[in-house]
């Protein structure tokens, strides 16, 4: 322990040198070794005197003489005592205090250390290394492998005669009544599902297509759809109206009441430069704005134009898909009827093989059979002296036995003689409680001590005095919350009466629109449209052709995205319906 706490101790002096020794002469030692090499620098340098040379001498003789006889030839060199060793010492402590208690001692011992190291060397170059014995050849053996034993083969079992079973009833490859009672309702609420969406795929937005006043609607046989059910005339619900409330009051936070009110006035702003430009003599752009609006509306109508023609094209190379999915299932039908063909024969061919092995099985077994009569006698006497030996094994399991439930009664009573005796010391009466004076000052010697009572009379002062801060500071919030909504109603009014003028102009400009609207003509048909149609017509099959447009090949009536996609293509003529209207 004195060895441990003087290496505490004087840890950064110890720390210098090895430090030193690695990075010098110690490049070869292993870390691991460190905690040796502060050991021996701190028994060399403050404990040589108090130890004495010849315990100095036991002590390192009984450590790896090589390691440490290198760190001492490093410790004790006087170069580096005298120059870089005492330097570096003198940062921690003073120069006269290093020089006197430590560099001059190491010095005095110095040649009886250094005929010690000499010595230590002597022994490591006189030590030979044991002659190597010469290794032993490998002599090879001849392996001696032993015939295995045959496998047995099992004697088969004799098929038992089971008694013929009652046939399958029919009824377990029918489906019950009820199922089919279900299926015949859900086919025939799909049929009618069916009818009534071609109705409404028929009927959807009649009044949406664009022609003139005189011309009669077409009578296409080929496009007609065939209903089935006579039209009917349904009588629409009532429609209810309500009035809009327009002074109904919303809630806003204050952050969008700030961003309107800034929003507005802005736009206040620019107004009121546009006037300034205006009365100073700056143009109108009125022409500009018309000539914008025409040319967005021809760009609309190009646009509609260019998807119907992406619709149609995609409907084109669906009936072209159809068409290479039928020719695959046909190839595909013929490939299935070479695999049976060719499964049958080699289902054939194995039944065969099956055949002819079953034959050479039997064979083997009788063979087997006459081959293990000699064996039973011999499997008779073993089991005989095995249970012999399981006998004898049996009794000396029950002597163990019997000595260690001894020993455990034995440890069972010593414990239960400590049990009552620990029992015994825990009833013994002991002294408890203290009395405290909670008005006496302990004296511990501590600044600022005080007793229990003046302690909880200022922590009451305290809280007083946190108490009438928080209320303080609980009124200036109250103030400037005040003085902030005040500003925040001023910003409502004004955000109101700048709504109330926007309205008023959007319901002008929406005016102007629907005038506008109402004078522009239906747009003209497009040629690239009219030869899409056209291709499909050729692509489709003689017997889809008179079917009506809400119908496919396969499944009757379409899904409802191809009404979706209708309305889609035919969005831009919702203005011109509207004029008609």
């Amino acid at each position: 322990m004195e060895i441990l706490s003087g290496c505490l101790e004087y840890h950064k002096l110890l720390t210098i040198v090895v430090d030193a020794f690695y990075v010098r002469d110690g490049r070869l030692c292993l870390r691991a070794d460190y905690s040796l090499f502060e050991v021996i620098c701190y028994l060399a340098t403050f404990q040589l005197e108090e130890l004495g040379f010849q315990l100095f001498r036991d002590v390192v003789r009984s450590q790896p003489v090589h390691k440490v006889c290198q760190f001492l030839r490093f410790l004790f060199n006087p170069l580096n005592l005298g120059s870089w060793i005492k330097d570096e010492w003198s940062l921690v402590y003073e120069t006269s205090h290093v020089k006197e208690n430590w560099i001059d001692p190491l010095m005095r011992w110095q040649p009886e250390i250094q005929e010690l190291i000499d010595q230590l060397q002597g022994e490591l170059t006189s030590q030979l290394s044991p002659p190597k014995s010469k290794a032993k050849v490998t002599e090879p053996k001849e392996l001696s492998l032993t015939t295995p034993r045959p496998r047995a083969i099992p004697v088969p079992e004799p098929v038992p005669q089971v008694a013929k079973t009652r046939p399958v009833p029919r009824s377990t490859y029918q489906p019950p009544k009820e199922q089919r009672l279900l299926e015949m309702t859900k086919r025939y609420n799909r049929w009618k599902a069916e009818e009534l969406l071609l109705q409404a795929n028929f009927e959807e937005l009649r009044c949406a297509v664009p022609r003139s006043r005189g011309e009669p609607q077409l009578q296409d046989s080929k496009k007609k759809p065939r209903l089935r059910l006579p039209p009917r005339i349904l009588k629409a619900q009532k429609l209810t109206f309500y009035t809009p409330n327009d002074n109904a009051p919303v809630k806003l936070n204050t952050a969008a009441i700030l961003r309107e009110g800034a929003l507005y006035q802005r736009q206040v702003e620019k107004e009121l430069q546009r006037v300034d430009r205006l009365v100073d003599g700056a143009g109108d752009f009125s022409e500009f704005l018309e000539w914008q609006r025409r040319m967005q509306a021809k760009d609309r109508e190009e646009q509609l134009a260019a998807g119907e023609v992406r619709r149609l094209r995609g409907k084109l190379s669906h009936e072209e898909a159809v068409l290479a999915r039928q020719q695959v299932a046909r190839e595909k039908r013929r490939t299935a009827e070479l695999k049976k063909e060719e499964t049958a024969e080699l289902m054939q061919r194995c039944a065969e093989r099956r055949l002819q092995e079953e034959k050479s099985t039997k064979e083997l077994v009788e063979q087997v059979m006459e081959t293990q009569k000699n064996v039973r006698v011999a499997q008779t006497e073993l089991r005989k002296g095995r249970r012999r030996i399981a006998q004898e094994v049996t009794e000396e399991n029950r002597e163990l036995l019997q000595r260690s439930a001894e020993a455990a009664k034995e440890e069972q009573r010593r414990r239960c003689t400590l049990v009552s005796q620990l029992r015994a010391l825990e009833f013994q009466p002991t002294r408890r409680g203290k009395l405290v004076d909670l008005t006496q000052i302990p004296g511990h010697g501590l600044e600022g001590e005080m007793s229990v009572v003046e302690l909880r009379e200022r922590l009451a002062l305290l809280k007083e005095t946190r108490r009438l801060q928080e209320e303080e500071r609980r009124d200036q919030i109250i103030q400037g919350k005040r003085a902030k909504s005040q500003e925040l109603r001023d910003t409502v009014e004004q955000v109101a009466l700048c709504r109330a003028a926007m309205g008023r102009s959007a319901a002008l400009r929406w005016e102007e629109k629907k005038a506008r609207w109402a004078a522009a003509g239906a747009p003209s048909q497009d040629e690239r449209v009219l030869e899409l149609q056209r291709r499909i017509q050729e692509r489709r099959p003689s017997g889809a052709r008179g079917r009506p447009r809400g119908t496919c090949r396969r499944r009757g009536p379409c899904a409802p995205s191809s009404g979706r996609s209708w309305r889609r293509s035919a969005g831009w003529s919702w203005s011109g319906a509207a004029s008609a209207g």
